[in-house]
């Protein structure tokens, strides 16, 4: 039988927004590659969709998007949209994708890395930000995906550990979770 601790999980979330604020406000304007700054909002976004998934998932996208518009000069609402709409699919399983096996979400979290941030520095260029569509894409969009993804990786790492149990290695399933499956095959035979 599994138990869902609720307060477990927000805890683990707000633990997670904390410290991807501070990164967000303190590291990220001091690491640079071109003009593009990595963007802890939406790693906060795909690793709480990808670990926890559904409504909060999708809660935690807009929040994030709407400190990310409120810490920058771009407009408001626009963040909290892509990531809100990064958040749905990413999370729809609604299950740990980290906790199980955190390789599998690299390719996911770096073509939605991707696609945010071109949207983002398009949109900056229709309202005015950026100067041409070279510098927006080139210059900002591919050095902010990078770092983006970058950043995202220890997350992953970090909590992939975290959630499984002891020394195993990454993606080997647990001698646990094998035993309850046998056992669960057995009760329903």
């Amino acid at each position: 039988m599994q138990v869902k601790d609720k307060r477990k999980s927000r805890r683990g979330v707000g633990v997670l927004a904390l410290v991807c604020l501070v990164c967000h406000l303190a590291l990220a304007p001091n690491i640079a590659l071109g003009n593009g700054h990595a963007n802890f909002a939406l790693v906060f976004a795909e690793v709480v969709a990808l670990s926890v998934g559904g409504p909060t998932g999708v809660l935690c996208g807009f929040l994030g998007g709407l400190v990310y518009d409120l810490s920058s000069t771009g407009p408001i609402g626009l963040m909290a949209f892509l990531l809100t709409a990064a958040a749905y699919p990413l999370g729809m399983e609604v299950h740990d994708r980290i906790g199980e096996d955190p390789g599998s979400t690299y390719v996911p979290v770096a073509v939605t890395t991707l696609v945010v941030t071109f949207v983002y520095h398009l949109a900056m260029l229709l309202v005015g930000q950026s100067t041409s569509f070279f510098e927006g894409v080139v210059f900002r969009t591919l050095p902010t995906a990078l770092l983006t993804f970058l950043a995202y990786i220890p997350f992953a790492v970090v909590l992939g550990r975290s959630t499984r149990g002891g020394g195993r290695r990454l993606g080997t399933p647990s001698v646990q979770g094998a035993r309850r499956a046998a056992r669960h095959s057995l009760r329903t035979r």
